[in-house]
């Protein structure tokens, strides 16, 4: 493409040509690129605005000055006229528009009311399933909070309908009491219908309702002289209000998104805050591409036209400065959801604090990206895409595992988060009871250990779980996430190429389903071959700091009955281990304090080939 060059444009002459109805503009320059697009209620009226010979905004004298050619298209109305220029952004990425790249769909939890045993779950996309929807939420990560809150409080199941119906048995979950096991009828539907209205009403906010329900059921508990079950009633009751008390305070069933904006160094981040039914959902940082000198005003208002022609539209969309399209805006999303939208900039009281929390929340968001956007930002900003993540992963676990021909099998957990390598949540597990040198019985048992322990401590799971090896490992690591109902997250093989070369790997992508292998100096590739050399190591040091235990270890201090002193005692009389096992039993037990029964225990160590087989009787 030839560089941009300024270009005179007659606008006199086409100014007369221009109508004074709503529409569509679209500006060129010499290349005939799209370098602009914008609306308007009146077409003429707005396109003179940008020909004035003083004009105030140094961003538009430099748009004027590579107009080369100008295109309009008149609409019905300014909402259709808003809803062309929403397409034609998007489509065009015209160079001086604010740009918004967020073309994902937001997560819902989904509840499968219309089934006798409800299944509470994650969904994304299309929501054609009958059902009861609670969202959106900003993204996976806060579902995953309200997902493990839920089962923590009613212990509903959140597994898949083919793997519930085909129990025979009460899973994993059932064990860590975080399902009532409804697959094989612990449960009545009558009273599992009540903990999942109970975990509806706690999802939508109404968490003081929820308590006052739960205290009349353990009065009439301790009058029936159920103590167990008051006592059960009595510790959800603390747990429902030690997280009540942390949430924001919030309207009665406000339906509100608050939105803040900063920019710096050519870059902008917007930051909105989802309230739903009152309860304040999360937060999410959008970075949009803008133009130099873009004003906030203009930014906050391309964002909001774009985002909500896109998504879902609250009653009320508060934002922190005056939009000027904001009567248009409310008018076409009223229409749109067939109820009043309001856009406001002044609030008071918790909104107020809210409002500010989204500014401030922007502001800092930006500082962060802009200080770290060449280092481990840009890396996790690449596995973001490469797994077509709403955000960028806020902690990362990948497993290995290491041996020497079976003996003293190590597993390595390894953590990452958004600064790198933390070491403090690095975790080793001695693998027992296996066949040794089965790596398949190695991974399942390490992570079935890992990840049920993080469920009974609803500590916070990791957003990927990388596996060095192929399909196998892989398959290993599927089937623990589904014995322990985990769908939050995502498994990838890290699988090595046929000279196990680095920049070879193959990565599995399992969410996906599919396979990718990258290129070398892929960002996303680097951060993973950080991820799993360093569970490697972290392996093998833990493999060789066992085994050298192992083998420094005397064969006398396994034996039964012999205590440090008489060690010392058969050492010394002996001349060490050597002579110490060319002895006999009677040699042995000449030793004081030997006896005759520990002298044959003695000698049956050091002479394994000789102990007696002992046979079991039928």
């Amino acid at each position: 493409m030839k560089p941009e060059e300024p270009n005179a444009f007659d606008s006199e002459a086409f100014l007369k040509t221009v109508t004074n109805r709503p529409g569509v503009y679209r500006m060129f320059n010499a290349n005939n690129d799209i370098i602009y697009v914008g609306k308007a209620s009146n077409l003429k009226n707005r396109l003179s605005s940008y020909f004035l010979k003083n004009h105030d905004s140094p961003k538009t004298r430099v748009l004027v000055s590579h107009i080369a050619q100008v295109q309009t298209t008149v609409t019905g109305s300014a909402g259709e006229a808003l809803l062309l220029e929403h397409n034609l952004i998007k489509e065009h990425r015209p160079r001086y528009n604010v740009v918004l790249r967020d073309d994902k769909s937001y997560p819902y939890i989904f509840i499968a009311t219309r089934d006798e045993y409800p299944r509470i779950s994650y969904q994304r996309g299309a929501r054609r399933v009958k059902g009861k929807y609670i969202g959106p939420y900003p993204g996976a990560g806060a579902v995953k909070r309200s997902l493990s809150l839920v089962q923590k409080l009613f212990r509903v199941r959140q597994c898949e309908d083919s793997y519930f119906r085909n129990r025979s048995r009460p899973c994993l979950q059932h064990q860590i009491q975080r399902c009532t096991a409804p697959c094989v009828g612990y449960i009545s539907p009558e009273e599992y219908s009540e903990d999942v209205a109970l975990s509806i009403q706690v999802l939508e906010g109404k968490s003081q309702e929820v308590v006052a329900e739960l205290v009349s059921k353990m009065d009439e508990a301790s009058e029936a002289l159920e103590f167990e079950r008051a006592g059960k009633l009595r510790d959800q009751i603390a747990s429902l209000k030690s997280v009540s008390d942390l949430s924001v305070s919030m309207r009665d069933r406000e339906d509100a998104d608050y939105i803040g904006v900063a920019t710096a160094g050519g870059q902008s981040c917007v930051q909105v805050f989802f309230v739903r039914n009152g309860t304040n959902l999360g937060n999410k940082a959008f970075y949009p591409t803008t133009p130099s000198q873009s004003s906030t005003s203009e930014i906050l208002n391309a964002f909001v036209s774009q985002f909500y022609l896109e998504h879902d539209i609250p009653r009320e969309i508060i934002v922190s400065e005056v939009l000027p399209d904001a009567k248009l805006l409310q008018e076409f999303f009223s229409s749109k959801v067939g109820s009043n939208v309001t856009i406001s900039h002044k609030v008071r009281g918790e909104r107020a604090k809210l409002q500010q929390m989204s500014q401030t929340n922007a502001e800092v968001a930006l500082a962060a990206r802009m200080a770290s956007r060449s280092g481990m930002a840009a890396r996790l900003d690449a596995v973001r895409e490469l797994m077509n993540m709403d955000e960028p992963p806020s902690r990362m676990e990948c497993f290995d595992i290491s041996h020497t021909m079976g003996e003293e099998t190590v597993a390595s957990c390894v953590v990452f988060n958004a600064d790198g390598p933390n070491k403090a949540e690095y975790r080793k597990f001695n693998i027992s009871d296996i066949t040794p040198g089965d790596d398949y019985a190695a991974m399942r048992q390490a992570l079935t250990r890992r990840y049920t322990r993080m469920l009974k401590e609803n500590r916070e799971l990791p957003d990927i779980l990388f596996i060095d090896g192929g399909k196998g490992q892989i398959g290993v690591a599927l089937d623990v996430m589904r014995e322990l109902q985990i769908s939050t997250i995502d498994v990838v093989g890290v699988s090595k190429g046929p000279d196990r070369r680095p920049g070879d790997e193959t990565l599995i992508l399992c969410r996906q389903q599919t396979e990718k292998q990258l290129n070398s100096d892929s960002a996303a590739l680097l951060l993973i071959q950080q991820i799993r050399d360093e569970a490697h190591r972290f392996a093998i040091t833990g493999h060789r700091g066992k085994r050298a235990k192992k083998r420094q270890r005397s064969m006398l201090e396994d034996i039964r009955g012999l205590g440090p002193k008489r060690r010392k005692q058969l050492l010394t009389h002996f001349g060490g281990l050597q002579r110490l096992s060319k002895a006999g039993v009677s040699d042995i037990a000449t030793i004081p304090g030997i006896s005759n029964e520990l002298a044959h225990r003695v000698y049956d160590e050091l002479h394994p080939a000789n102990a007696p087989t002992v046979t079991k009787k039928e």
